[in-house]
């Protein structure tokens, strides 16, 4: 089986690493697992933060003109379905559903969102190509159930939703960690949600006065001098680590003890399943997508605050047996539902339920 593959926002090639360079990346690989060939379309980066018509106007025309090279590369290559990833208003799929109308195949998505308050305003154009788009998916794979509410709100009628759990590309879990070392975070350090938590972090540890515990961090980015402002008064207790490669990151899951992310507005975070995957429990906020991807576990609110984030640190930092069994329980639960052969099937009954088989 033959289908055409594009990632509007960034191709999995782009060399950047991002939560979504590493999921379009995990897509092609459960494909592979299926005996699915993921035929790679178009780098054109759709994404426009800013707003610009000016901008969106060109991406428009290069849209038109990868159209036109793409139906006849189409029927070349028998690409039996076109699958997109990740399309919304600040990067619309441009392409996919004009080449798979030429083309005569299934057009899918895989996690898409639709914004109808930015049909006005300066994304209007490609808030309106981004609701196309999702108006002529055959099939939209949904990784959270806070995606689905406004999909099921808005589908077509012929339109099937099907739940696509965000995994890990792979088979098979990696060592457990030993338990033993410091708490860890992972995350980009720039502005927004991603600094958000880094703020909840250090208002957490400003109050375990009572326990010794050591933190690293591992990311970097723009915002590296207001994260280490942030940290500063907890001296060498927190380390940073940097931009780790995989299996850099690898190493730091093995020896840490547990992941603390409080994950302020996050779609779902794949360090949350690297970090379950390798046995640590997770101290997170109870959120929508970070609850999608977290083992069952007495997660507090966000309205909590940092008193209970505080209070769930300190219960596994001081009890050894208590930090081995939920990092067994996050273990089990990827194993079962986050990794490649969950993906495969998930993907290939999406593919069927279009018509689409080898």
């Amino acid at each position: 089986m033959r289908v055409a593959f594009y990632a509007p926002l960034k191709p999995s090639g782009h060399p950047t690493p991002s939560g979504d360079r590493a999921m379009a990346r995990a897509l092609i690989a459960a494909l592979a697992h299926a005996e699915v060939q993921a035929c790679q379309t178009s780098t054109l980066r759709t994404r426009d933060g800013a707003g610009n018509p000016v901008a969106q106007a060109r991406l428009f025309a290069q849209a038109r003109t990868e159209i036109a090279r793409l139906i006849p590369e189409g029927r070349k290559q028998e690409w039996q379905a076109w699958v997109t990833y990740h399309n919304y208003y600040k990067a619309p799929d441009l392409i996919g559903p004009a080449v798979a109308a030429g083309l005569g195949i299934p057009y899918l998505l895989v996690e898409a969102s639709r914004a109808r308050k930015r049909l006005t305003g300066p994304w209007s154009a490609f808030a309106k190509a981004a609701e196309a788009a999702s108006d002529a998916a055959d099939v939209i794979f949904y990784l959270t159930h806070r995606d689905a509410e406004t999909l099921e709100h808005d589908r077509p009628h012929r339109q099937r939703l099907i739940h696509l759990r965000p995994f890990l590309a792979r088979e098979e879990l990696p060592a457990m960690s030993s338990l033993n070392g410091p708490m860890l975070a992972v995350g980009m350090l720039r502005e927004g949600d991603k600094l958000a938590s880094y703020r909840v972090i250090a208002q957490t540890l400003a109050s375990l006065t009572d326990i010794n515990w050591q933190l690293d961090i591992a990311g970097e980015g723009p915002s590296r001098g207001t994260v280490a402002a942030l940290m500063a008064p907890f001296g060498d207790r927190v380390r940073f680590l940097g931009l780790l490669n995989e299996a850099e990151l690898s190493d730091v899951y093995a020896r840490a003890s547990l992941l603390f992310w409080p994950g302020v507005n996050e779609a779902f975070g794949l360090a949350y399943l690297e970090a379950q995957a390798a046995g640590l429990p997770v101290v997170a906020q109870d959120r929508p997508g970070v609850r999608d991807v977290l083992a069952p576990a007495d997660h507090p609110p966000p309205d909590a605050g940092s008193a209970a984030l505080a209070a769930a640190l300190r219960d596994l930092l001081s009890d050894a047996t208590l930090r081995a069994e939920r990092g067994r329980r996050a273990r089990a639960h990827v194993a079962a539902h986050h990794l490649l052969p969950a993906a495969a099937e998930t993907l290939l009954d999406g593919l069927a339920a279009c018509g689409v088989r080898s």
